[in-house]
């Protein structure tokens, strides 16, 4: 996906334009991951808001060190980690934008119907097993399609060194688990 606006956006100093542009971007693949990992519809708009404050708030402080995808993925990650420490967490501030409140929710919408596809509701039976580490990891290697090195970045702690050959190895026990379940359901053949 072309990032272009979304960094020049910030290069002219416009944090609402780019944020604007980050969520047309990636909103909805964002909120995809999050409802993947969170189960259900309810749950994902809760951590999806907290992902677009962390996002609002946190663009002046890109750094470029990543890609923005990377960037953003890290912080709906980490929105996530912080609503399962916390599940009865309260929104205690709305967004500082009403413009982009509303096209938050415009994103959660949309994604939403997209989500409840019968393909969908077949592999969500085989990942409702998964903790939302196994969540993300699937999620972002095989939905998303991203190099191990993103999948290292993202799932890192802020100082700590990406260790790809871990979430590889993470990655092929979660492969045998997968289909270890599928063969209990009688989905694939022992």
């Amino acid at each position: 996906m072309d990032e272009a606006p979304i960094i020049a956006r910030l290069d002219e100093g416009d944090v609402a334009g780019a944020a604007t542009e980050a969520l047309r971007l990636y909103g909805q693949p964002i909120l995809g991951y999050l409802h993947s990992v969170a189960r259900n519809e309810a749950d994902a708009g809760e951590i999806f808001s907290m992902f677009c404050e962390d996002l609002w708030t946190g663009l002046p402080q890109f750094r470029r060190e990543s890609s923005f995808r990377t960037w953003a993925y890290k912080l709906a990650w980490h929105a996530a980690m912080r609503f399962f420490k916390d599940p009865y967490r309260k929104r205690a501030q709305p967004l500082a934008s009403e413009e982009f409140s509303r096209l938050a929710q415009a994103v959660r919408t949309t994604t939403a119907a997209h989500l409840r596809t019968e393909a969908k509701d077949k592999i969500a039976r085989l990942r409702e097993s998964l903790d939302p580490s196994e969540q993300t990891l699937l999620t972002l290697r095989i939905d998303r399609g991203m190099p191990w090195q993103e999948i290292a970045e993202i799932m890192s702690e802020s100082g700590e060194r990406p260790a790809e050959a871990a979430l590889r190895k993470r990655f092929e026990r979660l492969k045998e688990k997968l289909r270890k379940l599928a063969q209990d359901e009688g989905l694939i053949p022992r």
